[in-house]
């Protein structure tokens, strides 16, 4: 089992899987990644699933006879470095187009350099509400979280399941968190009319003791506990609120739908109910993903049950780039770099791509609109406890 590692810096550390030479027969992309640092447990396998969807398309014969080559850099889940990689990705590499950064955090910083230096980049996981509005080459392979959270609550809602009163745990320093606690979960529960009881509680990432606040959401029980936090510190609160004897459900986007969340807690979660953008048994697509996806992690010595959504979003963020540049007639040559950038940049916002998620298309801010899967925990496994399309989105032309 994968165990999250403190923060660390990954000092200009990037993990090169080739040289930063551009070759006339080879399309450069970049992979902007957290594999180490406090994100390790949900980033660590975005590099299989890009791996896998590359090898896939190399198979088949490429771009227009073309190998992808694959530059990769571990921000170490940190901001600074993630803008490092950009840097680098972009103008020693020359990579034609960024999969990632991971985080919100990240993303928030690498926007901007991607902007300046006109490339294109698209996170598997940034998640945080209108992260990539107001850059032309920002795009999103994943679901806001306050679009996900309120589907979440309207399954609740039409499947019955009592939820008058709830209480917000989040972490504090952590961007994206606090966003959604702070922000998101009080007007989404109060716009389905379950009350909130108290100011949301916040707690620093690196917290040990959360017994304080839980302590001060039990004098007054809610019927469940909205998490604001990633996998490790939404364990705390739970295993924290069962100790002190809640009998609720705690609740959430998607932070913490991490498929190790039932090998950490087991039993103990059952009732947890959470959204996610992927569905691992949806059809023969995805079953087929994660069985290689399995297969391919056990041969680094990792054990995963399913991909992770942010997984399956970087394998399609692979394949769509694919048939961009093919759309594009990108030459991937040194001399049209920059014009090549600009190509992708504008494909994206007018191709129609189908993948293994179902259709992906680009609203005016460059969200991709995806479907959401509403998981219950029950016996220790993850179930399917309700399902949403993708919303239709509008292309524009900017």
């Amino acid at each position: 089992m994968k165990k999250i590692t403190g923060f660390a810096v990954a000092a200009l550390a990037a993990s090169l899987i080739a040289a930063p030479a551009s070759a006339a027969d080879e399309i450069v992309l970049g992979l902007n990644m957290a594999k180490t640092g406090f994100l390790k447990s949900s980033g660590e396998t975005t590099e299989t699933a890009v791996d896998i969807a590359v090898a896939e398309i190399n198979a088949a014969g490429g771009i227009g006879g073309k190998m992808i080559k694959v530059v990769k850099f571990d921000t170490g889940s940190d901001a600074k470095q993630a803008a490092v990689a950009t840097r680098k990705l972009a103008e020693d590499d020359h990579a034609l187009a960024i999969i990632g950064p991971f985080s919100s955090g990240e993303a928030r910083v690498a926007f901007a350099i991607g902007e300046r230096l006109g490339i294109v980049q698209i996170p598997n996981a940034a998640s945080t509400p209108g992260l990539a509005k107001g850059n032309s080459f920002a795009f999103r392979v994943t679901e806001d979280e306050g679009k996900q959270f309120n589907r979440m609550l309207t399954s609740l809602k039409r499947k019955g399941i009592p939820a008058d009163t709830a209480a917000i745990m989040y972490e504090s320093d952590q961007f994206v968190s606090k966003a959604v606690g702070t922000l998101i979960m009080p007007g989404s529960f109060a716009a389905v009319g379950i009350k909130v009881l108290g100011e949301p509680e916040g707690f620093p990432q690196n917290a040990f003791d959360l017994s304080p606040q839980i302590a001060k959401i039990m004098q007054t029980p809610p019927d469940v506990i909205g998490a604001g936090a990633i996998l490790d510190n939404a364990v705390k609160i739970l295993k924290e609120a069962r100790r002190q004897g809640f009998k609720g459900r705690m609740v959430g986007s998607q932070l913490f739908g991490d498929p190790e969340i039932t090998d950490v807690v087991g039993k103990e979660a059952d009732g947890t109910i959470f959204a996610a953008g992927f569905w691992w048994d949806l059809n023969d697509k995805t079953r087929a993903f994660t069985k290689k996806f399995n297969e391919a992690n056990l041969k680094i010595g990792i054990k995963s049950a399913f991909p992770h959504h942010v997984d399956a979003q970087a394998y399609e963020i692979v394949y769509l780039l694919a048939q961009v540049i093919d759309e594009a007639n990108i030459s991937g040559d040194m001399d049209g770099l920059a014009a090549d950038r600009i190509k992708i940049r504008d494909q994206l916002r007018k191709t129609d791509y189908v993948g293994m998620l179902g259709p992906i298309c680009f609203d005016a801010d460059g969200d991709a609109e995806l479907p959401g899967f509403i998981i219950e925990l029950k016996d220790g496994q993850w179930t399917l406890f309700d399902q949403h399309p993708a919303d239709k989105c509008e292309k524009s032309s900017s």
